[in-house]
């Protein structure tokens, strides 16, 4: 199912349009909207920022591999999108709908060759949305058994299951070598980290530590996972994992004390890259795989912690750098999901900046410097 709907720089005038001495930069996607006012001071490393979206949730917007392209979640109501499906950017400047409409969705990609976009769905397993998660003790995730990973023709519209079985398979995401995908999986009885080939064999278990490993990127070689770990306190490890493991019986998961990791392709050499407290999560590789880019609320010290911002850190934990400084007090301020282009010169990341109403969340791209 596709369904056409302009971005925003179709829907709204530019600043060029206002005042013809302005001469915004080339947009890296078609369609977008030149927003350099909504750089920060601080925001030191953004020269130019663009806005792609407009209203409702848009996030993990992730590139295609010509860099020309971006695969993304979109929730709205307003607009009949009652829950998560899956959207493409186009040349015309509009975006597309690719998911079929049923179940909900998440976690897309682009597969080399940018011809298909793999995604995880659980419309095999429900027709319509999921109901509401039940917060009444506290914050958690749903994490859906029916959700499993497909790959949707762009040109056809034909689509496929690729990563099935009982349990919750979803988060996938290829390697820049273009030759394998890594996926979070409860195949094994807890959250772990797999691989597979493109085709969706030879799966192969990474990671076995208890705790919710997911999110995971690889480096541009191919050699190296980051990804989000479940943190545990020390001393009360086993309290801990109990109710993480209660919790996980019900297909629910309380995210907010997680840690970003390394560990090599095959699984070993698993190391702790933050010690930051709270929630750490959406890491990805810098061009050259020597830092991190993730997103955190280590910083903010309200109850509940609701300002997450993109943070910068070496793969040794050392010269942690904030990139982004968007706070909007008492509302929830976001800034993650960050993800370098190809090429190294655009960081496409969500933020709520810009928005509309409380909650909006769009997708952004800036240049880098």
């Amino acid at each position: 199912m596709r369904h056409s709907l302009p971005l925003i720089a179709v829907l709204l005038p530019t600043v060029a349009a206002c005042n013809a001495t302005v001469h915004p930069a080339a947009a890296p996607i078609p369609g977008a909207e030149s927003v350099d006012h909504l750089i920060l001071p601080a925001e030191t490393h953004f020269a130019h920022l663009w806005k792609l979206t407009a209203g409702g949730e848009n996030a993990e917007g992730y590139w295609s591999f010509a860099g020309d392209r971006l695969s993304f979640q979109r929730r709205a109501p307003e607009e009949g999108v009652d829950c998560d499906r899956i959207f493409v950017t186009e040349a015309d400047g509009t975006i597309a709908q690719i998911s079929n409409g049923r179940g909900t969705t998440t976690c897309s990609y682009f597969l080399p060759g940018d011809r298909a976009v793999l995604f995880a769905s659980t419309h095999a397993a429900m027709e319509g949305c999921p109901p509401p998660v039940d917060h009444s003790r506290g914050y958690v995730w749903a994490l859906h058994s029916g959700f499993d990973v497909y790959v949707h023709d762009l040109a056809t519209g034909a689509e496929r299951p690729l990563i099935t079985g009982p349990g919750y398979d979803a988060e996938a995401t290829v390697s820049p070598a273009g030759d394998r995908i890594v996926f979070t999986s409860t195949r094994s009885g807890d959250l772990e980290l797999w691989t597979c080939a493109l085709d969706g064999s030879d799966a192969y278990q990474v990671t076995d530590e208890p705790g919710y490993d997911g999110g995971a990127f690889f480096s541009h070689d191919g050699r190296l996972l980051v990804f989000r770990s479940t943190a545990f306190t020390p001393g009360a490890e086993a309290a801990e994992i109990a109710q993480y493991r209660a919790l996980l019986a019900e297909n629910l998961v309380r995210p907010s004390s997680m840690e970003i990791m390394l560990v090599n392709a095959d699984g070993t050499d698993r190391r702790r890259v933050t010690n930051l407290g709270k929630a750490s999560f959406a890491p990805s590789f810098f061009p050259d795989d020597r830092r991190i880019l993730f997103a955190s609320n280590f910083h903010d010290e309200a109850t509940p912690a609701r300002n997450f911002d993109l943070f910068a850190i070496d793969l040794d934990g050392s010269n942690l750098e904030q990139i982004t400084f968007y706070d909007e007090g008492a509302h929830r301020s976001f800034d993650s999901f960050p993800l370098f282009s190809p090429d190294g010169r655009y960081l496409a990341f969500s933020s709520n900046r810009g928005g509309g109403a409380p909650g909006e969340t769009n997708l952004f791209v800036a240049e880098w410097r």
